[in-house]
């Protein structure tokens, strides 16, 4: 008994509308799905169109459509046009190559191929680009190749795309579609242009070779673009007024690749450029469109001055556009260009710091980026009211990011040590919460080295106590200043501004009202009994100070307990040692620069400044204090880095004690002096047994198995390990870094730091430039001893400069294989 005939795709689509619930739908398709498993079975013919278009529907709705794969085969191998063409949709829609259906339609592919009706080859070749598999693409690649070279338009431009597949999926076919692209750019078709263009771009964003080889097309190239912005009104390529911007957006990228690097190539186009930067029409989005990919391309080459300056005006002109997407593009693209072209994008600095009251939060942060890469000596005055304006009434998500940035530009910018001063002080009082922890002891080096302004920054913070003591930094930094500088906060001899009156009594106060706050931190209480104890030397009230420190010598609290049993301690035996551990702190000295000659940036130009390079006396530092500067891993033990010189950079870079979080401190006061040089004479627990002969054990290096420990942004770190032959306690660790980018990444350092239960030696890199494309690897050695046999941890900081950008990151190294370390 024949089954009645199925219901169209359209009755279909209509009942599934009707569906009310999503349980009523399933029921529907449920029925149907079994109908047409039905008529699968049957081996119906005449309906099997029918039925794997209803299928496809099913699929589009997120319904099990895998049982249809093999009907979409049968279909591509009918005869008839309308059965093929469902059948290469559903190929594209069910297929994929890794299910093994795919590879049985490669023969029907190929007689499709050279079918004699374009229309069948166009679904061919259609299919073939979206799905084809590395196999198929080997099998089919010469079809492709014959039809690219046809008279048809419409076959060229399908071929074309196909091309790029197969390419993708076979990189080392691409000299076999050489010859073939020869005449593809004389073609008048704007199809076939560009799908040519697509082509040519994949083939040299892929091969150095062909990217060589297709240089010489940059006049055609040229040629084509400029018919393109002076050819009159077409109807068939116009789009708001403007002729085919989508092939203008093709070329103006393939000229950015072919540019890239190459003064002739460059040369060649800049007048092209220069015309469409000037002719396009930006009354519309497509012209913005155009004229973005115009800027992009001109900062990529190796273009005239002039020419840029035109680009960072479009993109200032963008900055004054209602739309909030292009306003953001123009943005980020200076941000890109700020520091090659400064001068230029200075010009535009007013309405890039406007951008900062936008109500969208993704421009604002833009804004905001930009705004501190474009300030320098001579703007800063300006530049940061603006900034602290915008700390003031951002939003909370903002205002970390915002006060770090103008911590940093402060202390590179600053006019003068009291602007300095008032500036951070400024950021302390609005966003205190929100700053990093090394803010506090880093402001209280700059007001200890600040002599002359000790009397100002005492009464300006106790101000600032008297009307807020929720921001817990800023309560920390005054209570440290009040109890070095307390006595000239009572004398009264502030020259800077009209002096405040005010008693003994009235600032042991101020602290003792910090001291049972709900508001203060432990920290913040630490430093205020340790501030109320500095004053014991510098006011007279002793026994109301002795009373204090005792009642919290009961503390809960038992960093607060601590310190007042010991200050206690001081007042009893030994007193006669007061006042000479509370006496003042003296001046800090910053680390040593990290050179004879430091860059100093003025508005955008570099400018070498000569400066005095500090070298510190070759004593023996404290291992503990060295500790204390070195707490990376959480808890007071992590040892510092011995690293021996590096002869291509700076001492600095990577041979003294390495800080991979910036500038630490000690949180109870002054940070302690910076650590010395290390001597050129190494510890003896690193080269006990160890010569300059052959140091590894072959037999140990074959057992322990290799590691990757970073990989991110194309460079790789991998370390392999071996055993020093005469101290199995030391594990030698050999890092390989290498660079899989098309760019090579200079300067490369790479610092690390481990627990104090280990002890760690860095040896000198074999290159400071890690080649690109893998071409090459840096290799250094790490020397870890591990006398308890723990498990290994290790904190690494990797810096670099990569397509003149500086790129610095961190990471923690956990995974270390157990015979590193047993």
């Amino acid at each position: 008994m024949r089954m009645p005939a199925p219901i169209r795709l359209r009755e279909l689509i209509r009942t599934i509308r009707t569906a009310r619930t999503q349980a009523e739908e399933r029921e529907m398709i449920q029925k149907e799905c079994a109908a047409i498993r039905s008529s699968f079975r049957e081996e119906d013919n005449t309906y099997r169109c029918r039925n794997v278009a209803k299928l496809l529907y099913m699929h589009m709705l997120g319904y099990p459509a895998h049982f249809g794969q093999l009907e979409c085969l049968k279909l591509i191998a009918s005869q008839k046009f309308t059965d093929k063409r469902i059948g290469y949709l559903g190929a594209m829609l069910l297929l994929d190559e890794r299910q093994d259906v795919h590879l049985l339609m490669t023969n029907c592919i190929k007689n499709d191929l050279n079918h004699s009706t374009q229309y069948v080859q166009g679904l061919a070749l259609c299919t073939l680009g979206c799905m084809g598999s590395s196999e198929m693409c080997r099998d089919l690649a010469g079809e492709v190749e014959k039809l690219l070279k046809t008279s048809n338009s419409y076959l060229r431009k399908k071929a074309a795309l196909c091309a790029v597949h197969v390419i993708r999926k076979v990189p080392e076919l691409m000299e076999m579609f050489l010859p073939a692209t020869k005449n593809l750019l004389s073609e008048k078709n704007h199809g076939v242009l560009h799908t040519s263009v697509v082509l040519l771009t994949e083939m040299c964003e892929r091969s150095p070779d062909m990217l060589a080889h297709f240089r010489k097309l940059v006049p055609q190239l040229v040629r084509i673009l400029k018919n393109l912005i002076m050819s009159g009104y077409s109807p068939e390529h116009d789009v708001s007024g403007i002729s085919d911007p989508f092939l203008q957006v093709r070329i103006l990228r393939l000229l950015r690749i072919l540019g890239k690097n190459d003064d002739d190539s460059s040369e060649a186009m800049n007048d092209i450029l220069a015309q469409v930067a000037t002719n396009t029409e930006t009354s519309k989005n497509v012209g913005n469109a155009i004229l973005y990919e115009t800027v992009l391309t001109i900062m990529d080459i190796k273009s005239e001055s002039g020419l840029r300056v035109l680009a960072i005006n479009i993109l200032g002109r963008f900055l004054l556009n209602n739309d909030k997407n292009i306003r953001y593009v123009a943005l980020t693209s200076l941000l890109k260009t700020v520091q090659t072209d400064h001068n230029a994008v200075q010009r535009h600095r007013s309405t890039i710091v406007d951008c900062l009251k936008d109500l969208d939060v993704s421009i604002k942060r833009r804004a905001m980026e930009l705004s501190f890469a474009l300030v320098n000596g001579n703007n800063i005055r300006g530049m940061m009211k603006e900034l602290l304006y915008f700390l003031d009434s951002c939003d909370p998500e903002f205002k970390a990011d915002c006060a770090s940035g103008v911590f940093l530009a402060a202390e590179k910018y600053a006019p003068s040590k009291r602007w300095h001063i008032d500036t951070i002080m400024r950021v302390l009082t609005t966003a205190g919460s929100y700053v990093r922890d090394d803010s506090v002891p880093n402001l209280i080096q700059l007001i200890t080295n600040s002599v002359e302004m000790h009397a100002y920054t005492v009464q300006r913070l106790y101000k600032a106590l008297l009307d807020d003591i929720s921001q817990q930094p800023l309560v920390q930094v005054a209570s440290w200043c009040i109890g070095e500088y307390g006595d000239l906060l009572v004398s009264g001899q502030c020259e800077e501004e009209e002096p405040i009156q005010v008693t003994e009594d009235e600032v042991l106060d101020v602290l003792e009202g910090l001291l049972v706050s709900n508001l203060s931190t432990p920290v913040t209480r630490g430093y205020s009994l340790t501030a109320i104890m500095k004053l014991s030397t510098r006011f007279s009230s002793v026994n109301r100070i002795k009373k204090v420190v005792s009642i919290y010598g009961s503390s809960i609290d038992v960093e607060l307990q601590q310190r007042a049993v010991e200050y206690n301690a001081l007042f009893k035996k030994y007193d006669h040692m007061r006042p000479a551990l509370l006496e003042r702190m003296p001046i800090m000295e910053k680390t040593a620069s990290n050179g004879p000659t430091e860059i100093v940036q003025t508005n955008g130009e570099t400018e070498p400044s000569t400066v005095e390079a500090k070298h510190p006396p070759p004593v023996t530092q404290p291992t503990n204090q060295a500790n204390d500067l070195l707490d990376l891993l959480g808890g007071n033990d992590v040892v510092p880095v011995i690293q021996t010189t590096i002869p291509t950079k700076p001492a600095s870079a990577g041979g003294e004690l390495l800080d991979l979080l910036g500038d630490l401190s000690l949180s109870g006061g002054p940070a302690p002096a910076p650590a010395p040089s290390v001597p050129t004479s190494q510890p003896p627990f690193l080269l006990d047994g160890l010569t300059s002969q052959p140091l590894f054990n072959d037999i140990a290096a074959a057992g322990i198995p290799s590691m990757t420990a970073y990989n991110k942004n194309g460079l790789k770190i991998d370390f392999t390990f071996e055993r020093a032959n005469p101290n199995p306690n030391i594990a030698v660790i050999t890092i390989h870094a290498t660079n899989s980018t098309e760019a090579e990444m200079t300067d490369f350092v790479f610092q690390a730091a481990v627990p104090k239960t280990f002890q760690l030696q860095l040896l000198s890199p074999s290159s400071n430039v890690v080649p690109a494309l893998n071409q090459g690897t840096v290799t250094q050695v790490i020397r870890v001893l591990n006398p308890q046999k723990q498990q290994l941890r290790m904190r690494i900081k990797l810096t670099y400069t990569h397509k003149g950008s500086a790129v610095q990151d961190l990471a923690e190294v956990n995974n270390f294989p157990p015979q590193s370390w047993q």
